[in-house]
C-alpha cells in the first residue's frame, strides 16, 4: 500500500514553508492541497515524510518545484470566449475613457490571460496607453510568460477562442511560428509589468481599472476568499472592474454590497461604492 502524507503532518510542512520561505498556504483549501502534496510525493519517489520535508527546507531548487506542483497553473488564451466578448462591448469603451488603463492579473500563471488581453487592448486602440500587471506566486510560470513562448499544439485552440470572443483579425499575425513554438509579438510583452505576488500575505500595490483573478479563488478557504478580495477592493478604482473564474462569486463576500454584477452571465463585477 502506497503511503499518503498525513493532515499533521501536511501543518508541519505548511509552518516550514511560511518560516523559511516566507509562503503561506495555511488557509488554502485542505483538500486540494493535500492532493496535490500527495501526488508529488508518490511521482518523485520519496522514502520517507522526513527525507521529503528535509528536501523542501534546504533545497530551494526542489522548493520551487514543490511550489509549482501545488498551485494550479491551467489556462488558455481567451478561454471562455463569451468572457472575452463582453470585455470588448462591454469594458473596453470604458476602458478607452481613462488617460491611462492599469490592468492586473493576480495569479496569472503562464501568462495565457494576459496575451489574451494585451491582444484585445491592441485591436481597440488601447495597448500604448496601457499597462498590465502579471502576478503570481510561482516564479516558475512567470518567467515562462515573460518569453511569450507556447506550443504551438495549443495554437488551433487559441485562435478559435479568439473568433468565439470576436476577434476580427487573423490571429497569426500575433506570433511566429517556429519548429513545435509560437513566440508572440514583443509589442506585446513590452506592455506588461511582471512580478512575484502572493495573495495571502503581500498588500495592494497600484491602482486598477480592471482586475483580473479567474479561477484562483476556488483553492482558497471562505476567509483567504475574503482577504484576497478586499485586497482587490483596495487596490481598485471606484467603477473600476473586477473579473472572477466561472464558479466564482462576490455574493457571500465582506465586499459584496459595494460592487454590481454586469448584466450577463458574465462574472464581471462594477464597483459603484
Amino acid at each position: 500500500m502506497e503511503f499518503e502524507i498525513q493532515d499533521d503532518e501536511i501543518e508541519l510542512l505548511l509552518q516550514d514553508l511560511q518560516e523559511r520561505y516566507g509562503y503561506d498556504f495555511t488557509d488554502y483549501s485542505k483538500a486540494s492541497l493535500k492532493r496535490r502534496i500527495n501526488r508529488l510525493y508518490s511521482l518523485d519517489k520519496f522514502p520517507s515524510f522526513a527525507l521529503f520535508r528535509k528536501q523542501i527546507q534546504t533545497d530551494s531548487i526542489y522548493f520551487r518545484r514543490f511550489v509549482e506542483e501545488i498551485t494550479v497553473n491551467v489556462t488558455e488564451m481567451f478561454r471562455d470566449p463569451s468572457f472575452y466578448r463582453i470585455l470588448r462591448e462591454e469594458v473596453l469603451p470604458v476602458l478607452a475613457t481613462h488617460p491611462f488603463i492599469r490592468i492586473w492579473h493576480a495569479g496569472c500563471s503562464t501568462g495565457e490571460e494576459v496575451y489574451s488581453m494585451a491582444i484585445l487592448l491592441r485591436e481597440a486602440g488601447l495597448l500604448k496607453k496601457s499597462l498590465l500587471y502579471a502576478t503570481d506566486i510561482n516564479p516558475g510560470v512567470l518567467e515562462r510568460l515573460k518569453k511569450g513562448i507556447f506550443p504551438l499544439r495549443f495554437i488551433k485552440q487559441y485562435s478559435e477562442n479568439y473568433i468565439q470572443s470576436g476577434g476580427k483579425d487573423d490571429f497569426s499575425r500575433y506570433y511566429t511560428a517556429k519548429y513545435d513554438w509560437a513566440k508572440f509579438d514583443e509589442q506585446l510583452t513590452a506592455k506588461m509589468v511582471v512580478a512575484t505576488h502572493n495573495l495571502v500575505s503581500d498588500r495592494s500595490f497600484n491602482e486598477f481599472q480592471l482586475i483580473f483573478c479567474r479561477n484562483v479563488l476556488i483553492y482558497f478557504d471562505r476567509n483567504l476568499q475574503n482577504r484576497a478580495l478586499q485586497l482587490f477592493d483596495d487596490s481598485l478604482d471606484t467603477l473600476g472592474f473586477l473579473a472572477l473564474g466561472a464558479k466564482e462569486n462576490l455574493k457571500y463576500s465582506t465586499i459584496f454590497r459595494k460592487y454590481k454584477q454586469l448584466e450577463n452571465k458574465e462574472r464581471i463585477w462594477r464597483k459603484i461604492a
